[in-house]
């Protein structure tokens, strides 16, 4: 019998406690969103599809508005779903040490929610790129949007509320598109995910070895979570080049998805300057407990990779225009490492010799 390793329904509860309620969540306001945000949806799929050329083949996106706790309820089905091989394993060295299960399960559930909860009060919007097989259809492949963070925004800084709900609409069904419309994308991240969860060792005393070197990074004046979060430090030699791949993968759909609501959104978003602006300082203006939390979710990584994966694009177009960009959906060995997004012409010379697919 195993022990599960994580107590998901404390973390659910620390997450919502943690989260607690956007003032304009009670608005009237919030009974609008939905509608308003699967019209917008719809064209912003249009505009995507005509910007890119990528096309969903699973058909129309899905979308729920939800407040902070059904984002939370979700991305812990999410994590059960993707963290399975992972947690069964550990769950099966937990359950030969039952003096230790509860105590590891209970401050797992801690840390989890209380990085959720302060996560459900900055996003936005968020595309749901899982789909596991054996699991409910209905909670998978959606473009959510937290509404009472939505309106929150646009009542404190003013935005007007068709722009702003159109703009994060274009950079979510991006995302939808590439995962959606390019049929290996998913199926090879999940793989490489696979990969990484399933080469884990369940052992307790490596957390010894991680401690340790991450001093030793510290006195090197390095930051060890600068790469990746805490995931990254646990992960082998093996499984850094597999983190590598996912990370240049990464940075390249999260600088497309910018590009492409930029260029997408052009001649329909007057105020996308002003969006973007008020956001990166956003993002940026964080006190010292946001800022730890960033760093050991990873989050700071993921922001990086924005920026990366967008010079990333300008540098590709400069050479070879748009044509040489889409060369990266021609296969998995088109996508670029964290190299090869840090060194585009790397990246060029490799694939722009190649004979196109």
């Amino acid at each position: 019998m195993t022990a599960e390793p994580v107590a998901w329904d404390l973390a659910e509860r620390v997450a919502v406690r943690v989260a607690g309620r956007e003032p304009f969540g009670d608005s009237y306001h919030v009974g609008g969103l939905l509608p308003d945000f699967e019209e917008l949806t719809r064209e912003a799929e249009q505009l995507v599809a005509a910007e890119t050329g990528l096309v969903s083949a699973s058909g129309p996106a899905r979308v729920r508005v939800v407040d902070r706790a059904a984002w939370v309820q979700a991305n812990i089905r999410s994590m059960q779903r993707m963290l399975s091989p992972l947690t069964d394993r550990f769950g099966e060295r937990l359950a030969a040490s039952k003096a230790a299960t509860a105590i590891t399960r209970n401050v797992s559930g801690v840390e989890l929610g209380t990085m959720l909860g302060w996560m459900s009060t900055r996003v936005l919007g968020q595309y749901d790129l899982l789909l596991v097989e054996g699991h409910d259809t209905d909670d998978q492949d959606i473009v959510y949007y937290v509404g009472p963070n939505v309106l929150g925004l646009e009542k404190r800084f003013g935005f007007p509320p068709r722009e702003f709900r159109l703009w994060l609409a274009l950079h979510e069904v991006t995302h939808r598109a590439q995962f959606t419309g390019v049929p290996w994308l998913r199926p090879h991240f999940l793989s490489l995910v696979d990969g990484v969860l399933g080469s884990i060792e369940p052992d307790p005393g490596r957390l010894t070895k991680v401690v340790r070197d991450a001093v030793d990074q510290l006195r090197a004046g390095r930051n060890p979570l600068d790469d990746g979060g805490l995931v990254a430090l646990f992960a082998s030699d093996a499984q850094r080049d597999v983190l590598d791949r996912i990370g240049g993968m990464m940075a390249l759909v999260e600088g497309h998805g910018d590009v492409t609501m930029d260029r997408a959104g052009a001649d329909r978003i007057p105020s996308a300057e002003r969006f973007s602006r008020v956001l990166r300082a956003r993002r940026a203006k964080k006190p010292g407990l946001a800022k730890a939390v960033q760093k050991l979710a990873g989050i700071d990584a993921k922001l990086k990779q924005y920026e990366l994966g967008e010079r990333f694009i300008a540098a590709v177009e400069l050479v070879g225009g748009p044509e040489l960009l889409d060369r990266v959906w021609e296969g998995p060995d088109r996508l670029p490492s964290m190299a090869e997004i840090r060194d585009p012409s790397a990246w060029v010379a490799r694939v722009g010799a190649a004979t196109p697919v």
